[in-house]
């Protein structure tokens, strides 16, 4: 979801395993030459989406890295698929209350600028939610952690994860 983490985390996480970083979102913004948000306004959703996946599977080919992933990626079946099946996908799981807390003065996310971007984020919640479950291999609850705690628990799983 936006504001779990993803890109903070794993950059730290990328630090600790010696790996490369990638956020997905500023590639997409490299390619297209332009912001997220000017995107989604000059070509819309669809047109962002195929360009998410793109740069998905390009970030994913170049082998071993950290990826953090825009939050809608797993909107496409194809998306959720390559995650399942190339990478060690984790979710950073956030409650609501703590999304709200830090996307509610952001205004490069497109799809909260509406007339009630809170209800807009429960929404996008609902929606995701079950996808990110499908997808993921790790779900790491990031409730009332620190973000050294929040890193520490993500390396353990990911290590466990790969001891399997």
């Amino acid at each position: 979801m936006p504001g779990s983490g993803k890109s903070t985390v794993g950059k730290e996480v990328a630090r600790r395993l010696g790996l490369a970083f990638a956020d997905c979102d500023k590639a997409i913004e490299n390619r297209a030459g332009c912001s997220i948000a000017a995107l989604f306004d000059r070509e819309g959703e669809d047109v962002f989406r195929d360009l998410e996946s793109q740069v998905l599977a390009s970030l994913v080919a170049q082998g071993p890295s950290v990826i953090a992933t825009g939050g809608g990626v797993v909107l496409r079946s194809g998306n959720r698929e390559l995650l399942r099946t190339r990478t060690h996908c984790v979710y950073l799981l956030a409650s609501l209350g703590l999304l709200w807390k830090r996307v509610r003065r952001d205004r490069r996310r497109p799809l909260l600028q509406v007339a009630d971007p809170q209800q807009r984020l429960r929404e996008l919640s609902f929606e995701r939610e079950p996808l990110y479950r499908e997808t993921a291999h790790l779900v790491v609850d990031t409730e009332g952690m620190s973000f050294d705690c929040l890193v520490g628990e993500t390396m353990e799983r990911l290590r466990s994860e790969r001891l399997r």
